[in-house]
């Protein structure tokens, strides 16, 4: 969803860098062939993702929910050389799907794909990461800053998508919504938290930055 009127969103994005020809045929091929192609970054969040990431140059991203693959080869263009990215989904249809592009691409050593339930596969990770971005069932946004924020370095950088999730966390409650319900309260743990500054950009349905201390 946008928030912005159309002509004003589509003058923003033609006044953005365009995405690379890799990404380009990934778009493509995922609005022809997978379900739900809404869930796709697309190209302009693409590179704001791509702009923090180069921003930040991590040497370890962590991504909950890869889809198919897009915004995990946006985190990777501001990866350092010797730099890792662990994505991880639970939809094993769509593992292949990402594994093609992601061979494709210059990062294909770098990325290492996880296919399973994120809640069982981070605490086995043992690393720290400068950049996570959080973009899977909304249910668990809460569980997973949870499991994640004393794996961050810091001065480490949390990304979380679909915050606004389209106006519905600004709109009267339906007491049977639990994904709303949930990230009206994951937005309020972000502001609060002391271990964390945080900004909601309302970029597309909402990316919030969380800078660790």
């Amino acid at each position: 969803m946008n928030f912005l009127p159309d002509n004003i969103d589509t003058y923003v994005v033609n006044n953005s860098q365009k995405e690379p020809e890799i990404l380009q045929q990934l778009n493509k091929e995922t609005w022809q062939k997978v379900l739900n192609p809404r869930m796709l970054s697309g190209a302009f969040q693409g590179r704001v993702l791509s702009m923090i990431s180069k921003l930040i140059q991590p040497t370890t991203i962590l991504e909950i929910g890869t889809y198919t693959g897009y915004s995990a080869l946006c985190l990777a263009e501001g990866m350092k050389k010797k730099g890792t990215l662990f994505t991880i989904d639970k939809n094993e249809e769509l593992e292949d799907f990402a594994k093609k592009y992601f061979n494709k691409s210059s990062y294909k050593t770098q990325i290492k794909q996880l296919v399973g339930d994120a809640l069982d596969i981070i605490p086995t990770l043992n690393t720290k990461f400068d950049l996570v971005f959080i973009d899977a069932d909304k249910s668990n946004y809460v569980n997973y800053f949870n499991l994640i924020i004393n794996k961050m370095n810091a001065g480490g950088v949390i990304l979380s998508d679909n915050v606004l999730w389209s106006g519905k966390v600004i709109e009267e409650l339906n007491p049977k919504d639990m994904d709303t319900k949930i990230l009206i309260a994951y937005n309020k743990l972000l502001n609060s938290d002391d271990r964390i500054e945080t900004v909601l950009l309302p970029i597309r349905d909402g990316l919030t930055i969380s800078r660790v201390k």
